[in-house]
């Protein structure tokens, strides 16, 4: 593989779900199942979902988008537990800026991928969704990209959304290097609805 570089791993990334594929849904594996965060797990949901690395980012980002809507945050941000009721996967639907759904810190213990987990959590917050959904994510985390387009989600074209540039044309030799024939020929693109562009204008802080 050809070097990336890190500020194009890190690049933006914009996706939209208008109708969710139904084929993709499937259950959790045996011996998992899923619950709502707790408050007292707040910190275990910040270290998961910063991956141990991005913490000070991760605290900044819940005092400004989370913390003055709390309660509605432990009602929407829900864990992928083991037998021992052990978080070990979290995701979530999220109302941004008031206005759209969007996809609430999707992530899984590398110890926990490629077991069907991810796609079992993300099936269960999915299919209780308003869509349109919404997701940001970047190039590094193409196994999430292609997890969210098996389920009818569309790499958005615009080059800007919001007050972030949408960085999907100089990450489409990448993807298409990392996902091959695993992915690549089925993503799909899409312009971004309207609603997703005024939303993202309403505030310079990013709340997805």
């Amino acid at each position: 593989m050809a070097d990336i570089s890190q500020e194009l791993l890190a690049g933006h990334l914009f996706m939209q779900c208008d109708t969710p594929n139904q084929n993709a849904f499937r259950p959790l594996p045996n011996g998992f199942s899923t619950r709502l965060c707790r408050p007292d797990e707040l910190p275990t949901w910040k270290y998961m979902w910063a991956q141990g690395q991005y913490m000070e980012f991760i605290n900044q980002y819940y005092d400004k988008v989370y913390a003055p809507h709390e309660d509605e945050f432990f009602r929407r941000c829900t864990f992928a537990v083991d037998k021992n009721d052990k978080p070990i996967a979290t995701s979530g639907i999220w109302l941004s800026y008031g206005k759209i759904s969007t996809v609430l810190g999707f992530f899984v213990l590398p110890e926990y991928q490629g077991q069907g987990i991810g796609r079992g959590l993300f099936s269960e917050v999915l299919k209780s969704a308003e869509c349109p959904v919404y997701v940001h994510t970047h190039p590094i985390a193409n196994k999430a990209i292609k997890l969210y387009s098996d389920f009818g989600f569309k790499l958005i074209t615009d080059t800007i959304v919001g007050y972030r540039e949408n960085n999907l044309q100089e990450s489409l030799p990448y993807l298409q290097e990392v996902l091959s024939d695993k992915g690549y020929p089925a993503l799909q693109t899409a312009k971004a609805n309207p609603a997703l562009l005024e939303a993202a204008l309403l505030s310079e802080f990013a709340e997805f």
